[in-house]
């Protein structure tokens, strides 16, 4: 969750499904296909926040949240609301179900992502901080994210560009 500058929200409530979901992932070629189902929700920008993220996930039968990641400077939390989810981690597989949570600090070096293996769309809020600083590790592929000026920027191992 990278840090952008939101307008203040001109009503403190809201309706999170009236907003336009973002689909999908911005991967890179071919990594985004993982991801590809993946529906989010900016419940955090619609309220106006700027020090954390919450997102709204709707994430489909045999669709991954991510790639497998960890943050540099980010916290992360996902609670499940709806449907199964399995955890992974360094340590292994979990199943995640309705009413649990999976918690990452920053700068731990667990990659981790949720893969839908059932049989009906899962949902889950997902919060993390916002840091222009963080950088994202993803140890399984080749694939770095730094950040520039709050923008992405996906690179190889070796620091060529995307």
């Amino acid at each position: 969750m990278t840090a952008t500058k939101t307008a203040a929200p001109t009503r403190s409530a809201f309706d999170p499904q009236a907003l336009t979901p973002r689909k999908g992932s911005g991967y890179p070629d071919p990594f985004h296909l993982a991801a590809a189902g993946r529906e989010k929700r900016a419940l955090g920008d619609a309220a106006g926040l700027t020090h954390f993220g919450v997102n709204l996930v709707h994430l489909p039968p045999g669709a991954w949240s991510s790639q497998r990641h960890w943050h540099s400077h980010e916290d992360e939390l996902v609670y499940v609301l709806e449907g199964e989810l399995t955890l992974v981690t360094d340590a292994g597989e979990e199943s995640i179900k309705p009413g649990m949570a999976a918690g990452f600090p920053a700068g731990a070096p667990n990659a981790h992502h949720f893969i839908n293996r059932g049989a009906r769309t899962a949902v889950y809020l997902e919060v993390g901080t916002r840091s222009d600083a963080d950088v994202c590790s993803y140890p399984d592929i080749d694939l770095h994210l730094e950040l520039e000026a709050g923008e992405p920027v996906w690179l190889h191992k070796d620091g060529r560009r995307y």
